[in-house]
């Protein structure tokens, strides 16, 4: 069936190139096909650019993750209210001073390969998740200044798995089960070649990676023999069957081509919709709206490292020439809710400590850049036009700066530019965004650490790493709300970042596909999705 399809695919190639309305076209053709008695469903969704890779916890940014969490699962996940639910791991167990977790392996999952899922797969995906040059984004976790020093991973029987830290490690779980980290996902050996180079993920998830046609689309398989739980989906979590026979991602980054695809027929899911574009898919027939407020926050990040970005007095002062409810109005035509704090709003630790709203002060601000002695030079602002919402940021940020005598210059990169600039520290303002995190102590950290062994850190002092600490060294909820209050406070005043608004996810869904639904997570969930 795979092989009809690109043999079609090849036979029309050339005389449909020339853009996304010609590769929209091909796709309308293909959505279903007989194949003697079987039509063949594929489900169609967008994504506004190319996956970096199909390596789980390699090269990866949010739509690397939406589409491999899709092929590979971890042993948990996490659910819709954040808390996390067993995946290949049927239950667990903690030593008593909490820092031994012993899993218990499902019985009946297969690897798309057909070899059967045992602690052993497990044990060699972690092995290779903490290698030396792994560029998983939750290795740095495991370490000292995270939720433990790793001590050992075990597999004492064939569906036994035991994690061991130096210390108690409360949010053990909600790190194995982060979308970031592509869920900690399980691969079979057989991923990579004899000489230890990635191949392609061979995972246990309701859909196999099938042709990755770079920059044009993303090709999923369902997979036939996958073993769901019982129940519905929850989150990451729960039942994630398999209803289509296909799913494609198409890579349409404009958005003004990605709605019109969709209105076309040739889009069955317009996900991560800009709110810039409600107004052209807003009561259309045969099209309905799915809008999920999420856990991720659009800031402004600053290199406390830099000269002039360094004094903390004109970070503040920054930060008070901002008028965040009307800019979050501006900018998410009101879908979105503004918010000063790294706790999403949706958060049940998002109390009345993080609720108040910086109010714009000008006359507090020159005062503030009177005492750094700043002197007008130019401040570059890094954002970029992949995610909209980060550039218009950029646009009335510089606008709202200026009265106070503050002199912001934008400067626009391509979206993999400005990643790399975010690696290496190389800015002095950034209009950046965080994927979802379930948890406040995995968005606070992405903003703490030691900045001399992780330059994405841009709050790096002994305090505020202290203070991270004890919010996951706890999983009493109380002590984690003054932790989490404490942290909000401290973060205010030493400005690190200006955290802006939490988006909503928004989807233009047709009315023929049944089951898509948003969440907190902020990802598309294609698995109990069906089409007609």
């Amino acid at each position: 069936m795979a092989d009809a399809r690109r043999t079609f695919g090849s036979r029309f190639r050339r005389p449909l190139i020339g853009g996304a309305a010609a590769l929209l076209s091909l796709c309308v053709s293909l959505t279903t096909f007989q194949t003697g008695a079987h039509a063949e469903t594929t489900l169609r969704a967008r994504l506004n650019a190319d996956i970096l890779s199909t390596e789980p916890g390699d090269r990866r940014d949010e739509n690397t993750d939406g589409v491999l969490l899709h092929v590979v699962e971890g042993l948990v996940a996490s659910r819709e209210d954040g808390a996390v639910g067993p995946m290949l791991a049927q239950s667990w167990t903690v030593s008593p001073d909490g820092s031994t977790y012993t899993f218990t392996l499902r019985s009946g999952v297969t690897f798309h390969n057909g070899a059967p899922l045992t602690s052993a797969e497990v044990v060699w995906s972690l092995e290779r998740y903490f290698r030396q040059d792994s560029r998983w984004r939750c290795k740095l976790d495991f370490s000292g200044q995270g939720i433990g020093n790793l001590v050992s991973m075990t597999a004492p029987g064939p569906a036994t798995v035991v994690i061991a830290l130096d210390r108690a490690a409360p949010l053990l779980l909600k790190i194995l089960a982060r979308s970031d980290c592509t869920g900690t996902g399980i691969m079979h050996p057989d991923s990579v070649g004899p000489d230890g180079a990635f191949k392609h993920p061979i995972g246990t998830g309701p859909f196999k990676l099938g042709e990755w046609r770079r920059n044009q689309f993303v090709d999923l398989i369902r997979f036939d023999k996958y073993a769901p739980l019982p129940g519905p989906a929850d989150g990451n979590a729960g039942g994630k069957a398999p209803l289509v026979d296909r799913v494609r991602f198409l890579v349409i980054p404009d958005g003004s081509a990605a709605v019109a695809a969709l209105l076309r027929g040739s889009l069955d899911v317009l996900d991560n919709l800009s709110p810039t574009e409600l107004g052209s898919v807003r009561d259309k027939t045969g099209v309905r709206l799915d809008i999920a407020p999420t856990m991720d926050f659009y800031c402004l990040l600053f290199q406390t490292n830099d000269p002039v970005t360094g004094d903390e007095r004109l970070r503040r002062a920054i930060a008070l020439t901002i008028d965040t409810a009307g800019l979050t109005n501006a900018i998410t035509w009101g879908t979105s809710k503004p918010n000063n704090s790294p706790v999403p709003a949706t958060s049940p630790f998002f109390g009345s400590v993080q609720s108040e709203l910086r109010k714009p002060d000008i006359a507090e601000a020159k005062r503030l850049i009177k005492e750094s002695g700043y002197d007008g030079r130019p401040i570059k602002i890094i954002t970029n036009r992949r995610y909209p919402q980060n550039f218009d940021a950029a646009v009335l940020v510089q606008a709202m700066a200026r009265p106070a005598g503050i002199n912001l210059e934008i400067d626009t990169l391509d979206w993999a530019s400005q990643l790399a600039r975010y690696g290496s520290g190389n800015y002095q303002v950034m209009a950046h965004t965080f994927s979802a995190r379930m948890d406040p102590s995995l968005l606070f950290n992405v903003l703490i650490g030691d900045k001399t062994r992780d330059p994405r850190k841009v709050w790096s002092t002994e305090d505020a790493r202290a203070m991270l600490q004890q919010s996951m060294a706890t999983d009493d909820p109380v002590a984690r709300q003054a932790a989490f209050d404490a942290l909000h406070r401290a973060f205010l005043e030493y400005t690190p970042a200006v955290v802006l608004f939490n988006t909503s996810r928004i989807a233009a869904v047709h009315d023929n596909v049944k089951g898509y639904r948003g969440w907190a997570g902020a990802q598309p969930r294609l698995w109990g999705v069906s089409i007609n």
